[in-house]
């Protein structure tokens, strides 16, 4: 059964598309107004993406340099960007950032742990969490920021930013079957720390 898709829901998104479209095509020429509207369109998602990416290694600070450094690069590259092709802007700029933030805990060195036990890695105290909502969300979070950096990525875009599994192959440079592997061993992990929270 198809969704009911409210007409002028439909119409809103369609014009913003539209709007989208004709801002990508004035900033791909120079238009300081036309960057100026794509970054305040796209900002919050891609520093929701840095947060969750850097969130537990010791990165957190550099969220807004990422962010600046995705813009910077997307503008960079931006004449080569094809707004009626298959990729959407959002889904470009996020492949960036993710990439960025991958970049920078590479560098960093933070050493991840093999997924042969992965209670070791993501474990949350069920007696440092009660389990209100606030709480819960709390122990997603730290369970999310405890996850190794490859699964964390693919969780993150599948999760938080509704990418479809080509997608997430194609941002990330590997294959779908290990974005579905990366993806279940992320998920059983998150799934141990909410019951030790269950527990509490």
């Amino acid at each position: 059964m198809q969704p009911i898709v409210r007409p002028e829901l439909a119409t809103a998104k369609e014009a913003s598309d539209v709007d989208e479209r004709e801002d990508i095509l004035a900033a791909q020429v120079g238009d300081p107004a036309a960057c100026r509207a794509l970054i305040a369109r796209h900002q919050r998602s891609v520093g929701s993406l840095l947060r969750r990416m850097l969130a537990g290694t010791g990165l957190d600070g550099q969220g807004e340099d990422l962010a600046q450094e995705t813009f910077l690069r997307a503008f960079a590259a931006l004449p080569r960007f094809d707004p009626d092709g298959p990729a959407r802007l959002s889904t470009w700029l996020l492949t960036i950032a993710t990439r960025l933030a991958l970049q920078a805990i590479e560098r960093r060195r933070i050493p991840a742990d093999e997924f042969d036990d992965m209670s070791s890695g993501v474990h949350v105290a069920a007696d440092e969490l009660a389990p209100d909502r606030a709480r819960l969300g709390e122990a997603i979070a730290t369970a999310v920021g405890r996850l190794p950096p490859p699964y964390r990525a693919v969780f993150v875009l599948r999760e938080f930013h509704g990418f479809e599994y080509i997608e997430i192959a194609r941002s990330l440079q590997i294959d779908v079957g290990t974005v579905k592997s990366r993806l279940w061993r992320a998920r059983a992990a998150l799934q141990r720390a909410l019951k030790e929270v269950d527990r509490g």
